[in-house]
Order: structure tokens, then sequence, then C-alpha cells
């Protein structure tokens, strides 16, 4: 169960059996005992990554719950007598969503914790920053950094009325001739990201011409309110402004390349490298960030619903 959440959160049976100490192919082979077991298709192999089947959705989601109790279990005592800050860096939608609605229960649990909420989109050096994690949307790197998925995020492409207006809605990617796009420069590249669409199971990367470019999330979330061009983000970013109207999805069916993940990253302890579980986390908060971060993949899962 622990090497199956491990493959999922690290999209890798490589990184995930070396984070356990294990060989690669003992990892492989476990995964489809499981799944011959099981009876069901777990996980998709490709080039790029391993994702989950629908099956493969519910069964972690279902795993994550169980050893959730279990670490709970084992760190009740530890975090009885937990004090001190736990420092974490998130985009301010995110916080918005789903950290602040979690905060009370937090704090109740923890009496002598106290929180630092960083915003950003940024690329955070936790080790030199002293953050205990940060929560991001999106396809999470490969890194020596434990990664939580808390979810999944559906990204869609959109646009506003007075923009379709004006360009027009659409309908192909042969349509996106003569369009514009909200360009959003990568803090990791440095670079501007394309726009990604699926055509027949294979992806297609676009540049159009942008006319402002940014490197934040709320910012771009303006600018397309404003009409400035396409943009590309998960829909729990945009869910109200399209049911008010202010947004309107383009090309559902052309959807970017995978769902972004919901996840949080932490520094690794070297105790984790050497196979003693996953429940110890970074810094001396383990248990106030795993505790924090369970109630934030049942508000995940909430706003997935």
């Amino acid at each position: 169960m622990r090497l199956f959440t491990r493959v999922v959160e690290r999209r890798s049976f490589t990184a995930a059996a070396a984070d356990l100490g294990l060989p690669r192919s003992s990892a492989t082979a476990a995964i489809k005992q499981l799944e011959k077991r099981l009876g069901v298709q777990l996980l998709r192999r490709t080039t790029r990554h391993v994702t989950t089947t629908p099956d493969g959705e519910a069964y972690y989601q279902r795993c994550i719950g169980i050893l959730a109790d279990i670490e709970d279990a084992e760190g009740g005592f530890e975090a009885r007598e937990l004090r001190g800050r736990l420092s974490v860096d998130v985009n301010g939608h995110m916080a918005r969503t789903f950290l602040l609605p979690e905060l009370p229960a937090l704090l109740a649990r923890y009496p002598g914790l106290s929180v630092h909420i960083g915003e950003g989109d940024r690329l955070v050096d936790l080790v030199r920053e002293g953050v205990d994690c940060v929560i991001r949307a999106g396809v999470l790197p490969d890194s020596d950094m434990i990664v939580r998925r808390l979810g999944i995020a559906r990204e869609i492409t959109v646009a506003s009325p007075a923009y379709l207006e004006r360009y027009g809605v659409p309908r192909t990617l042969d349509d996106l001739a003569g369009h514009m796009m909200i360009g959003f420069v990568s803090s990791r590249t440095r670079q501007l990201m394309p726009l990604e669409f699926t055509v027949d199971g294979k992806v297609r990367e676009v540049v159009l011409p942008s006319r402002v470019t940014v490197a934040n999330s709320d910012t771009s979330a303006a600018l397309v309110r404003l009409g400035f061009g396409l943009f590309q983000a998960p829909k729990l970013r945009y869910a109200d402004d399209i049911e008010a109207g202010r947004l309107v999805e383009v090309l559902p069916d052309n959807p970017p390349d995978t769902d972004a993940d919901l996840g949080a990253l932490s520094a690794e302890p070297p105790a984790f490298a050497k196979g003693e579980g996953v429940r110890r986390l970074a810094g001396g908060n383990s248990g106030a960030e795993a505790g924090f971060l369970i109630a934030l993949r049942e508000t995940a899962a909430t706003a997935r619903g």
C-alpha cells in the first residue's frame, strides 16, 4: 500500500523504489501482483510518467486514508507535545480555498503551534528559506523532496466573453490562428509556458502571441477576466467565474496534457531514504504537517466533487 501511494505521488517507479530502498524490478513486480489480485488496472505507464486510472485514483484515495489513520495513531503522543512554527508557502487562491478553512481545526488540535503563510508561485528553496512545505498545482517535479498528493485538479482553457466576441470562439486548434494568450513565465525555467492541448491522445503545444506576460497566477486570473487572451489553469480556480458567466471554457474536447496534481512538497529527512516510513516529514513539525496535509486532502476532495 505504501509502495503504491509512493508510485502515484512520485509518478515514477524508479523514484518510488529509490525512496523505499527497493530495486525497481521488485517495485514493478509488486504493483503488477497488486493489480492482478484486485483484477483492475491501477496505473497507466507512459514514457513521460505514471498516472492513475479511475480505479487507481479511487484505490489511492482509500490507501491514503488508511495510511493517514496509521500515521495519526503513531504520531498521536508526539503531536500532543508539539510546539513551534509551521511555515507554509502557497498560492493565494489555494490559501483561501484549502488552507484557511482548515486553520481553526489545526490550531485547536495543536495549541502550541503557530503558522506562517507565505504566498507566491515561485520556486522555493525549502531548506535555505526555512519553509516546511510548499503547496502547488501542476506536474510536480522529480526531486529529493517528499511529495504528498492532495488531489487532482482538472485543467481547462478559458477566456472572457468580451475576448471571444472580438476574436471568435475556436472550435479546433486550427482556429487558434490569430488568437492571443496570456503568457505565463515559469519560475523554474524562466521560459514562457506554451498552451497544451490533447488531440487523439497526443499532446500538442501551442504558443500564441502575448501582449502581456506574467509570473503570478492571481495577476493572470485578473488579465483573463479583462479579456487579454486565452489561459489555462485548474478548473477549480475559475469555477465561480464560469458559473457567473465572467469566463467561458474553450476547446473542452482538447484539454491540456494531464490533470494537474494538487500537492504539497517538503524537504526529505535522511531517515526516509532508509525506508523508515512516510510518517515523518520536514523539520521539527512533522506530526503537525502530516495532520495538516490529511485535512487538506479532505478539503481538496470536496472541492473536486
